[in-house]
């Protein structure tokens, strides 16, 4: 399925990345009438896109006089540290760069609704969310970009009016030009691919353009719980014909809709409440700014605060970010095999508690140095892979922990430990806090290998009747 790129009928126009949405893009300007010439240093990108009907040629070779737009790999450095030898090219002759998510805006503008959320952290929840949200209430979202399918892979509009939910990362909007969303959301701002803006002032500026084109009847919502997030705020109202803003706070923060310490949401523009702290796929405050987020982008939607509640409620979460993958009578099974560095392992390591947690893999510069502050929270740690030495030396004397070396004996023993524990609920949390691929592909696959681990121990139940009973 695609949106063809009617817009570009009798066009020409180069793409380069032929990963998925280089590759989505070829198949949507092909589909619209669009001629496309493309490169990829990777040979099967090459094929793929050459099986697509587009014109496969080095950059040096393509007529860069006759080319209306180059369609550019949001993985391409566009700025920094130097711009791509194409990025200059383009430039030099003229030829506006683009990515897929302005080339979907352009195509559906006046004939589709569009969200998009962007932040740091917590956008693919939010974006997920906020899907399910709207498909639980009888609509059609059609939900992408850089969560899932690419923009261009998602179904065309249908008859009836259809809402595109788009999760755009900081290399995709220093790509939009005109693209102008009836709804965005920007969750927070902390230091990240700092190598690829520069400095903290370059990625804002990139998470910036999602409000360039946008005006006074669309909604702009802003977590308002960092300091430069504040910034963004003032910024923002002080522009002349600035969207509406909603600003979201979950820590105490002047905000229109405000969580407060019990999880109780609070729009304080008509007088709406509603309890977060129930939902069983949300947990913890960084969740409680996700729903609060959700909830603002789909009341302007027009949807009621009882659809909203039941999206929320039936919301499964995402594979590998914090999911409840099973209970074994009182223990809770978690898994956030996406958590691959000391920062991403704190929200759930603050959200559960007491924690049996599996940590270890390929350690990244820091460690686990930087979560001192909730090692209380930890029962014990169970610890695999090549950082397992250095975590345990950072545990040794302040955390219980154990050197499991493999993922499949250290959910046997946790879930063991935890079994064992009085508290009414004691959780084995997967939150791994170094890279994957000391032991497995990917993080997916780590985590994969975690929920099969733990449908092993009803099989260890049978065959361990002392484990057994401590399970039941």
């Amino acid at each position: 399925m695609t949106v063809p790129l009617t817009h570009l009928a009798g066009q020409s126009i180069g793409v380069f990345g032929l990963a998925r949405s280089g590759l989505a893009t070829v198949r949507a300007a092909i589909a619209g009438g669009a001629s496309v010439v493309a490169w990829d240093a990777r040979q099967e990108g090459r094929q793929q896109a050459e099986a697509e009907g587009a014109r496969v040629a080095e950059p040096d070779a393509w007529e860069w006089d006759k080319l209306s737009l180059l369609a550019l790999a949001p993985g391409v450095p566009f700025t920094h540290p130097r711009p791509h030898e194409i990025v200059e090219t383009a430039k030099g002759a003229g030829v506006e760069i683009v990515c897929d998510a302005e080339l979907l805006y352009r195509e559906l503008a006046g004939k589709a609704r569009f969200v998009a959320v962007t932040g740091t952290n917590g956008k693919s929840t939010t974006t997920a969310l906020i899907g399910h949200i709207l498909e639980t209430a009888g609509l059609e979202p059609r939900v992408g970009g850089n969560i899932g399918r690419s923009a261009l892979d998602l179904e065309p509009p249908s008859a009836a009016e259809s809402v595109y939910v788009l999760e755009l990362s900081s290399y995709q909007l220093d790509l939009c030009v005109k693209f102008r969303p009836n709804v965005a959301l920007w969750l927070n701002l902390t230091p990240d691919h700092l190598d690829r803006h520069g400095d903290m002032a370059g990625y804002r500026r990139a998470k910036e353009r999602v409000f360039q084109a946008m005006q006074a009847d669309d909604l702009a919502i802003l977590g308002v719980d960092e300091p430069e997030m504040r910034e963004v705020f003032a910024s923002l109202s002080a522009r002349g014909g600035h969207p509406e803003i909603a600003r979201v706070s979950v820590h105490g923060e002047e905000a229109e809709i405000a969580v407060d310490d019990s999880g109780l949401m609070s729009d304080r523009r008509d007088g709406e409440q509603l309890d977060l702290s129930m939902l069983p796929a949300l947990r913890g405050r960084h969740n409680w700014q996700n729903a609060a987020s959700a909830y603002a982008a789909a009341r302007v939607l027009g949807l009621s605060v009882e659809a909203i509640a039941a999206g929320m409620e039936s919301f499964p979460g995402l594979q590998h970010r914090m999911q409840i993958v099973a209970r074994r009578g009182k223990v809770l099974f978690v898994d956030d095999s996406k958590a691959t560095n000391a920062e991403a392992a704190a929200p759930a390591l603050s959200t559960f508690s007491p924690v049996y947690w599996i940590a270890g893999g390929r350690p990244k510069a820091g460690g686990i140095e930087g979560l001192e502050g909730l090692f209380p929270r930890i029962a014990k740690a169970y610890l695999i892979g090549e950082g397992a030495d250095v975590f345990s030396t950072t545990l040794a004397g302040r955390v219980a922990h154990v050197i499991a070396g493999e993922l499949t004996r250290a959910v046997a023993l946790a879930a063991e430990d935890a079994a064992l524990d009085p508290e009414s609920e004691p959780v084995v949390l997967l939150s791994p806090a170094a890279a994957s691929f000391d032991q497995f592909a990917d993080f997916e696959a780590r985590g994969r290998a975690f929920v099969a681990a733990v449908a092993d121990l009803d099989m260890r139940k049978a065959q361990e009747p002392e484990l057994g009973e401590a399970l039941r």
